[in-house]
């Protein structure tokens, strides 16, 4: 799997690694294919495979004939035939395997669109394709100016210029006929290129563009995926999953591809299951079939004039019941089979280090001892505290009015034991003296 900044360049240059075209890990082009038989010897006799896989911008791959037997691996830059003129793409495959992919794309040897392998492309070869490159930018955004100015009703989506740079294919999405014989002229006039349009789907899109699904990873069809299959919503009715449109559809707008992937497993196993639309009988009333989970043998029923309460039940319970009808027998009730329905405990996560807690080796703080500021206030209960007191006034007078407003009358208390002060002498009673 290749990393975003990789595999969704333009010029197909990984950003990540910062590498002038290859990967360090080889991970890093779309489509990319492992080559398990490089290292094995072929059996004496026997002539190597002179048809090699080419691999082309975002993906795109063909099969060229190496007619001129030039010692070619996985990585080379080559130039190979194209139409017209020449085309350079990076060798993906050589050897046996290559055989195996014709026979699966249905590509015979002798076919006219396997085509030849010119040389090995030459610093000058590169350089012109690497400013071909350059130029798809502002290509496509001078094209879709023309697009809008002329009304059509198309998107372009992207645009490949071809390695000598003389050709640009135009990869638009429509959802009708469109006459672009107009816009072709204007193309032509505007780049000085010869054009070809070609018309993709919403997952060839996709595909092309590369992006990054809800599962958090590169899209599928960008990486891996060749082989783009119908998917139908009957695929997550059998898995149980609710039709909402936002969560079942992709990046391209179409159901995910993803949905077919565990689609024959969940078909195998509800081949025990009885069809949801058959109804359950019994004294109380008949029951309907309400859900089910495959994996776990759970179906839940309710009695149709009473939808309030669902009852879990069993296939094997479930199963009998229908026997029992099929020989016109009725069960008595639901509540009876629910009953009888005896859940597995379940095992929860144990604590295998202990109940120790990981700040038992941590110092702990001291508290700080505070001074005690209030030592010398007297100490009064709460339910004699008045709030609505100054907090300026002092204290004698607080302890009078607190006194007035209980309706005691103040109390004075004498010291014995306090000495008295002598008077302070005045000025004229030393005169006097």
């Amino acid at each position: 799997m290749s990393c975003n900044s990789c595999s969704s360049d333009i010029n197909t240059i990984p950003k990540g690694c910062k590498s002038n075209g290859n990967c360090g890990t080889g991970d890093c082009d779309k489509l990319s294919v492992f080559d398990w038989l490089s290292n094995m010897a072929l059996p004496t006799g026997q002539e190597p495979m002179r048809i090699v896989e080419v691999r082309f911008k975002n993906g795109r791959k063909h099969f060229y004939k190496n007619v001129d037997k030039l010692q070619l691996s996985m990585g080379d830059v080559v130039a190979v035939e194209g139409n017209p003129g020449h085309d350079v793409g990076t060798v993906s495959l050589t050897g046996e395997l290559v055989k195996i992919q014709m026979k699966k794309k249905g590509i015979d040897a002798d076919s006219e669109d396997v085509k030849k392998i010119y040389r090995k492309a030459t610093q000058k070869d590169i350089d012109i394709w690497q400013a071909a490159r350059d130029k798809e930018y502002d290509t496509q955004y001078r094209g879709r100016e023309i697009l809008s100015r002329l009304g059509l009703k198309m998107k372009l989506s992207d645009v490949e210029y071809q390695g000598d740079g003389n050709k640009a294919t135009f990869y638009y999405t429509a959802d009708e006929r469109v006459d672009f014989r107009q816009l072709i002229r204007d193309l032509a006039s505007a780049f000085s290129i010869r054009v070809e349009m070609k018309q993709v789907g919403l997952r060839q899109e996709a595909a092309r563009l590369g992006g990054v699904g809800s599962c958090g990873r590169e899209l599928c069809c960008s990486t891996w995926l060749t082989d783009l299959r119908k998917v139908n919503t009957t695929a997550a009715r059998y898995q149980q999953l609710s039709l909402n449109p936002q969560k079942l559809a992709g990046q391209c707008g179409k159901l995910k591809c993803c949905l077919n992937y565990e689609l024959d497993t969940y078909l195998d196993a509800l081949t025990d299951f009885p069809k949801q639309d058959v109804v359950l009988k019994t004294e109380k009333g008949d029951a309907v079939f309400i859900k089910m989970d495959i994996f776990k043998n759970l179906l839940w029923y309710t009695y149709k004039e009473n939808r309030s309460k669902w009852y879990k039940l069993t296939l094997d319970q479930v199963q009998e019941i229908i026997t029992l009808n099929n020989n016109k027998e009725k069960i008595s009730s639901l509540e009876d089979y629910e009953v009888d329905l005896i859940e597995d405990p379940k095992t929860d996560f144990e604590n295998v280090v202990g109940q120790d807690s990981l700040t038992r080796f941590d110092i702990p703080k001291r508290k700080k001892k505070r001074k005690n500021k209030n030592k010398n206030r007297i100490n009064k209960p709460k339910n004699q505290q008045n709030t609505n007191l100054p907090k300026n006034q002092p204290k004698k007078n607080i302890i009078k009015a607190k006194e007035a407003v209980d309706g005691n009358q103040p109390k004075t208390k004498v010291n014995r034991n306090k000495k008295r002060r002598p008077p302070k002498k005045s000025a004229n009673n030393t005169k006097n003296s």
